[in-house]
Order: C-alpha cells, then sequence, then structure tokens
C-alpha cells in the first residue's frame, strides 16, 4: 500500500516529461518555402545566418531579415536586411512585428535553432496571431551530446518562464 508520493518527486517526474514533450514538439525540420518568402534569422548562434544565407539562395524572389543583436560584421547582400537593436528573443518578437506590419506581410519564415524555436515560435504567435509563421529549425547536429542536452534545458526552462508571463528571460 502506497501512503503517499512525496511532492518533490511529482514535481520532478513533470519537469522531465514536459522537457520531453518540449523537445517532441519541436518541427523537425524546415517546412516548405515558397519562392518569394520572407525569411528573418534570429542571430545567437553561428549555425544560423549561413543557414539562413543557404536558404534565401534557394528562393527566387525572397528576402532576408537578421533580427538581433548577433548580426554586426554583415556585409552588405542584395534582399538582406539587418535590424541590431534588439537583444532578446522578446524583442526579436517585437522588431519582427514592426516589419511585418510595415510591410504587410501575411507569411513569414523563422530561422533558429532547434531548441529555440519553441519559444521564438510562441512569442511570435501572440505578437503576430493572424500571421502564418513557419518553422524552419535550424540543426545541432555536429554539437556534443552534453552541450546539446545544456541547451536544451536551458531553453525549456526560458519557455516556462515565459508561459508564465515573463517575456525578457
Amino acid at each position: 500500500m502506497i501512503k503517499y508520493i512525496p511532492v518533490s518527486f511529482v514535481l520532478i517526474c513533470c519537469f522531465v516529461f514536459g522537457g520531453i514533450m518540449f523537445k517532441s514538439v519541436t518541427p523537425p525540420r524546415c517546412e516548405s518555402l515558397m519562392q518569394n518568402d520572407t525569411i528573418f534569422v534570429l542571430t545567437g548562434d553561428e549555425r544560423r545566418i549561413p543557414y539562413a544565407l543557404k536558404k534565401l539562395n534557394s528562393l527566387q524572389y525572397g528576402k532576408l531579415y537578421i533580427i538581433g543583436a548577433g548580426a554586426n560584421n554583415i556585409t552588405e547582400r542584395p534582399h538582406v536586411n539587418v535590424e541590431s537593436e534588439s537583444k532578446s528573443t522578446y524583442q526579436n518578437s517585437l522588431a519582427i512585428k514592426n516589419i511585418v506590419y510595415k510591410e504587410h506581410l501575411k507569411r513569414i519564415v523563422i530561422i533558429t535553432t532547434e531548441d529555440h524555436m519553441n519559444r521564438s515560435l510562441y512569442l511570435l504567435r501572440n505578437e503576430l496571431p493572424e500571421t502564418d509563421i513557419v518553422a524552419c529549425p535550424a540543426s545541432l547536429t555536429g554539437m556534443p551530446a552534453p552541450q546539446r542536452v545544456k541547451r536544451w534545458g536551458l531553453e525549456y526552462i526560458k519557455y516556462i518562464v515565459t508561459l508564465f508571463g515573463i517575456k525578457e528571460s
């Protein structure tokens, strides 16, 4: 007969199960792109911008916006715009919102690393509920497993914090 289950055990199980769900609902690959898509890449990881440029090169009429403080030292390229004022994922979502409204965009593509995608999509969908947002995650393959686990764990915690209304995490 079970007398009681410690609350800490229940919380740990919920946290672990939530982490598994967090990872499993992340888009596994880039969705189909249209030839005239506008791509927004969030800076912060060295994989993101080269991946976004590769995606842009596959589009006939596409446009790319590099969003965030890590966008320095980007050389001038056709169809590439840089926003370097925003310094957090939430500020990135506000910068993207301003561009979407200014450009009257109905559909956008978001590129960020796979561990960062869920929180980015959550923030963007709250800011742009009428916009079709296409996920295009940059893979973390090639990164050592312990470093990947650490990044996923940190993003999961930030996601939970964001769900509680703290957007600047």
